[in-house]
């Protein structure tokens, strides 16, 4: 039985990572945001247990994970959590950039940080669950992008920083996928959304458990996926 830690197990990707790894029997940890949501999750997701931090400050997160008790060892710690901020450079306040870049690349870098020592005992790998905004950047996404390409700069790092203590990076790279965050997206791109133009949830899971369960002498370094037509 492996320990996973889940960011954004919530909705969407990771929600759907979240049930398939606890059918196969995972021991699972879900990052939650207040008590309020790591009770709800908790409840939602049976036999899953919680730990607390609020991502959009991630200056706080090493108080509160020191007043919890993470699992000694974690074989996997997937990020999928994120936040999605549309508009032109023209229009974007420090405050806008504040707040997408503390949630979409602080906070990753802060808990893999917190956690490498139980993933380097049990020599785990970190998934990071990027986007096709990782790789290009269009015009409205310029905040999205930067941190996901910041991000991309991140796992590249650590990768060849953990390598020698057996730590694997995962980048992984969907292309629009049908979720609550992509209605969103829809909403302030100002398009009608339509989910099946798009991937599912349940296809992009695939992609990081194959990360995940793939044999330890091999590892996977980045992954695109993209929808079909």
């Amino acid at each position: 039985m492996a320990t996973h830690v889940i960011t954004g197990a919530g909705s969407g990707i990771g929600a759907v990572l979240t049930e398939e790894l606890l059918a196969r029997g995972d021991e699972l940890w879900l990052w939650a945001r207040d008590a309020g949501r790591a009770k709800e999750l908790r409840e939602r997701f049976g036999g899953a247990r919680t730990l607390v931090g609020d991502l959009a400050e991630p200056e706080r997160l090493s108080w509160a994970l020191g007043h919890q008790s993470p699992p000694d060892r974690i074989d996997g710690l997937v990020h999928c959590a994120g936040v999605v901020e549309l508009a032109e450079i023209g229009e974007l306040t420090p405050r806008v950039w504040q707040s997408v870049l503390a949630a979409n690349l602080v906070a990753p870098a802060e808990l893999t940080r917190l956690l490498l020592p139980q993933l380097r005992a049990a020599k785990g790998r970190v998934v990071f669950v990027n986007s096709g905004a990782g790789l290009n950047a269009n015009p409205r996404w310029g905040v999205y992008a930067a941190s996901k390409h910041g991000l991309r700069a991140l796992a590249d790092a650590l990768r060849a920083e953990e390598r020698p203590h057996g730590v694997g990076v995962t980048t992984v790279y969907p292309g629009r996928t049908a979720t609550p965050m992509q209605r969103k997206v829809h909403q302030q791109e100002g398009r009608e959304y339509d989910p099946e133009r798009w991937m599912t949830p349940e296809s992009v899971a695939r992609t990081v458990l194959l990360a995940l369960d793939l044999p330890r002498d091999a590892e996977i370094t980045d992954l695109q996926v993209r929808p079909v037509g």
